[in-house]
Parts: structure tokens; C-alpha cells; sequence
């Protein structure tokens, strides 16, 4: 049995970019080469892109962290890392991509168009651009930038024009299997119906749209009750509501009732919802009398709602239920789709961030995870690196603060576990 999953949360990560390299150019008869360290690759990016042959988001279930390869680092020669390959992840058209931490929409992937979601590094400058009159024999090079990483949620709303909703069993699963190709599970219990069904209606050949079957809603649904909350996301997109109801109240129901109990809960879970335009397919027409027939429509058309009455199983009535819906669909704007948010500015504090400690032996412990990779690249034996270290925490303010703190000449500092004495 398929599975249907329409939300999954993932990891993503582009590649971090390649170091630059330090090398000498060493030659016969060239007494001084010069440095020819060449600069790291581009880390791969994380892109995302809508393939039809995916229609739910099971393969998320059991993968979730999806990282892109880095950049070679740079090498002698001036040779350049080779950039690393983009992670291409495929997901079912209509899929709606959220960070987790801010709910912020990054793409909404119902066109063609691949979407880059985390951009990879890029590559350090190799030692060949750090020479100058001044400094001949540069002994550092940059380290590569890290690629950009998110925890992402996944939504995967169907890109249907029109949504059946309505109570289980009104008959919306035999209404779209005799009007479209798709052939849904159709049976008499509740809850038939355990994924949206997706079928595409032909008028003729200048008209067709997609109908989606919405899986039974029951009261509380947009509070998570039953499947029905789960499902409701499906009807976002949707352009027009068809609202299927059984006039003959076949189960001891009535119709009117339940009509204004779907309604409160697609209000309850979204405005645009309830503002959607609605047609009422009164079905089972076949089993109800003329008066119940005559109350629901007395009723309906006081609210200025279209009415039609069919049998879905007989298939009396759909024609023109089908038309009326194709002519409201040309006078509607296209799906719906979720516009990108704008990432929300970092405060320029928050990307230098830095944090002093002094323990038990009078050790000044600087923790700045920023720093992780110019630690990388110092090298202690070489004086133009450490006044390129030293400019660094000038800059920062890391220097301020430990004087401010009283470090003086000799205390010893450690930055993220590289330890050196402090000289004024």
C-alpha cells in the first residue's frame, strides 16, 4: 500500500568552498619563484526542482539530511580547486518550502524552473594574491567560505483548480471517478478516501482542469481532529470549491447542517478559504424525495450559491455541473502560488560574535565560531600571517574587550583552543 506524506522537515547544506592554497613556485635557475598557490572551488549548491513522476513526500521519511560536496582546495601553479557538483533534489510539483526555525517561505516549486535553496561556498584565495612589494614570501592563504545550511519543511499542497470537500461518504470519491481518469478506493466507510485524489477533467479540446477529491472533512478538522486538518492544506491552492452534499441524508444527516459545519471549518482554518468561491453539488438525487431536494435548494440560493443536483453514480446531472464550473474557473486568477519571503537581515553584530571567559588558571577563553576558519589558515611562524591574525581581532573588538578586561602582556589567550601569549 502507498503511503501518502505531504510534510517532512530535512536538513540541507551546500558545500563549503576549497582553502587556497600556500605553495612556491620552485624552478632551475629561478632564484626567487614567487608564490603560486592557486584559490579553492566553489562548495555545490542545494537546488530544489518539481518532477511529476514524485506525488507525495514519502522518500523524506527516511532521508533527511542532504549535504552538497565541497570544493577541492587550491594547488600549486596557480591551479584552481575544481568547484563541486550542485545536489539536485527532486520533489512533487506543488511543494512549498519553509525554514523551520522562522516559517518564512523560501520557493514554492509549481513551475519548471530549478530553485537554488542554499547557495555553496565560495573558494579561498590562494597564497599567488597576497604578494606585494612588501611582502614577497606570503606564507598564508584564505580558507573557503562555508555553504549555506537550513532545516527546511516541506508542504506539499496540490495544484488542483477545483476542491471537493464535503463530509465522508456524500459521494466525492465516485463524482471525480466519473468524471475524470482517476480511479479512487471507493467503498461505504468513513474515512475511504486516506489521500487527495488527483484527476484531470477534459470538457473538450479547448477546456479541461484538475480536480482534486479532498479527503473527508469532520467537524474539528482544522483543530487536527480525524484526517481532515492534514488535508486542508490541499485546498489552499485550489481557485474554486465544489461542495459535494448527499440531499437524501442517506446516513441520518442533514445536509444543511453539514453544509455549515464544512464551511466553519474552512473558515476556521484559513480566510482566503472561506472567501473562495463555492458551487453545491447536491448528490444522491436519485435516493432523495422532491421536498428535500426543494429545502436544500431553497436554502442554498438564499445564500446566492449556484446549486446543482446530480447523481454521481448514475452520472444524471454532471454535464452541466462541469460546465458551470469550467466557465467560473475563466472568470477566476490563476492558482495561487507562494511568493519567496525576503531572508531577514543578520545584524552586523550577530555575524561577529564573540564571547570572553577567564577560568581557574587565568586562561582568556575567546569563543567565536567565525573565527573556526581564519584559525585555519594562521601560520605561527610567519609574521605577515599573525599581523593579518592580529588586524582581525583588532577589528572585531576582541582585543578592546580583553583589555577591558585586564589581560595585559604575557596573560595567556585561547581563541577556540589556539593558544598564544598576549603582547601589547
Amino acid at each position: 500500500m502507498s503511503m501518502f506524506v505531504d510534510q517532512a522537515k530535512i536538513h540541507i547544506e551546500a558545500g563549503r568552498g576549497g582553502d587556497g592554497a600556500v605553495s612556491f613556485h620552485r624552478e632551475k635557475y629561478v632564484a626567487a619563484g614567487g608564490p603560486d598557490g592557486g584559490d579553492g572551488g566553489k562548495g555545490g549548491d542545494v537546488v530544489f526542482i518539481a518532477d511529476d513522476h514524485f506525488s507525495s513526500l514519502i522518500s523524506f521519511r527516511y532521508k533527511r539530511k542532504y549535504v552538497a560536496e565541497n570544493g577541492q582546495n587550491g594547488a600549486a601553479k596557480r591551479c584552481t580547486g575544481k568547484s563541486a557538483p550542485d545536489l539536485v533534489i527532486k520533489v512533487p510539483r506543488g511543494t512549498v518550502v519553509r525554514e523551520a526555525e522562522t516559517g518564512r517561505v523560501m520557493a514554492d516549486l509549481s513551475g519548471d524552473e530549478p530553485v537554488i535553496l542554499a547557495k555553496g561556498g565560495r573558494g579561498g584565495k590562494g597564497n599567488q594574491h597576497f604578494a606585494s612589494s612588501t611582502r614577497q614570501v606570503p606564507r598564508f592563504a584564505k580558507p573557503g567560505f562555508d555553504g549555506e545550511k537550513f532545516d527546511v519543511v516541506l508542504e506539499l499542497k496540490l495544484l488542483a483548480d477545483v476542491g471537493l470537500v464535503g463530509f465522508p461518504n456524500v459521494g466525492k470519491s465516485t463524482l471525480i471517478s466519473v468524471v475524470s481518469a482517476a480511479k479512487p478506493k471507493i467503498a461505504n466507510y468513513h474515512f475511504t478516501t486516506l489521500e487527495p485524489v488527483l484527476g484531470v477533467v477534459k470538457l473538450d479540446e479547448e477546456r479541461s482542469f484538475v480536480m482534486a477529491d479532498i479527503p473527508g472533512l469532520i467537524e474539528g478538522a482544522a483543530n487536527g481532529a480525524g484526517l481532515g486538518h492534514a488535508f486542508l492544506r490541499h485546498v489552499e491552492r485550489c481557485r474554486l470549491i465544489v461542495h459535494v452534499l448527499d440531499c437524501a441524508g442517506s446516513e441520518d444527516r442533514d445536509p444543511i447542517d453539514d453544509f455549515e459545519k464544512i464551511n466553519a471549518e474552512l473558515s476556521h482554518f484559513s480566510e482566503d478559504l472561506s472567501k473562495c468561491p463555492q458551487i453545491v453539488a447536491a448528490n444522491k438525487s436519485d435516493l432523495a424525495t422532491e421536498e428535500q431536494i426543494d429545502r436544500l435548494r431553497a436554502y442554498i440560493e438564499g445564500k446566492g450559491l449556484p446549486f446543482f443536483v446530480i447523481s454521481a453514480a448514475t452520472v444524471q446531472g454532471t454535464k452541466p455541473l462541469l460546465d458551470e464550473i469550467a466557465k467560473t474557473l475563466e472568470t477566476l486568477p490563476p492558482v495561487k502560488r507562494f511568493e519567496p519571503e525576503a531572508v531577514p537581515e543578520k545584524k552586523p553584530e550577530d555575524a561577529k560574535r564573540f564571547e570572553i571567559t577567564v577560568d581557574e588558571e587565568g586562561v582568556y577563553q575567546v569563543t567565536a565560531d567565525w573565527m573556526e576558519p581564519i584559525m585555519r589558515t594562521i601560520n605561527p611562524d610567519d609574521w605577515s600571517s599573525l599581523q593579518y591574525f592580529e588586524r582581525v581581532l583588532r577589528s572585531s573588538g576582541i582585543i578592546d574587550k580583553l583589555e577591558a578586561m585586564g589581560c595585559k602582556e604575557g596573560d595567556t589567550v585561547s581563541i577556540n583552543g589556539f593558544e598564544f601569549d598576549y603582547v601589547d
